[in-house]
């Protein structure tokens, strides 16, 4: 009789539901219309130079991360010339503190997508909201390597500068001439 029972409850269930609209999309022939609140991996937001990330090298979104995917690697500050080094001694011998002319932008951002967890501490932590999550629902790859991104490099490829050092870039309102 229980078998029945349950025969009958699943019936219902069923009668309820036939009649309504399909739910489930066939992905290639049709596409779903909530891509537009889509989290993906993580970019670099651009500054007001193409090319040029807004990241300032402070390591903060990689202290923060839970699962230890991002890598900031700063640049080191050029080699100074003769005539600087001498204005350096002439401040120290001053007292003065010589400024330091260390890029702020980093050399490499270094993001492991198949460790991220997606939860935007590293977004939520970063002084300047250099980082923000792609709407790229369509990524696909071979082995775990294609999910490991130069983020710094990535946004330079985004603004046409690939294999271009990101200070040689244009100002922003200049044209290349």
């Amino acid at each position: 009789m229980s078998d029945l029972w349950s025969l009958m409850v699943g019936l219902r269930v069923t009668k309820k539901y036939f009649l309504d609209p399909q739910v489930t999309v066939r992905y290639p022939w049709k596409e779903v219309d909530n891509i537009s609140t889509y989290k993906g991996h993580l970019e670099l937001v651009s500054a007001k130079t193409p090319g040029k990330p807004k990241c300032i090298s402070c390591g903060m979104c990689a202290m923060y991360c839970p699962s230890n995917c991002l890598t900031v690697v700063k640049r080191k500050a050029p080699k100074p010339t003769p005539e600087e080094e001498q204005a350096l001694a002439e401040a120290k011998a001053k007292g003065e503190k010589p400024k330091d002319k260390t890029p702020k932008d980093p050399e490499k951002l270094l993001y492991d997508f198949t460790l991220c967890s997606l939860c935007g501490t590293c977004m939520e932590n970063c002084p300047v909201g250099a980082l923000a999550f792609t709407g790229s629902s369509y990524l696909a790859g071979y082995s775990r390597s294609d999910f490991h991104y130069d983020l710094v490099q990535v946004l330079k490829n985004q603004a046409g500068l690939e294999g271009m050092d990101a200070s040689a870039a244009p100002e922003a309102g200049q044209s290349e001439a």
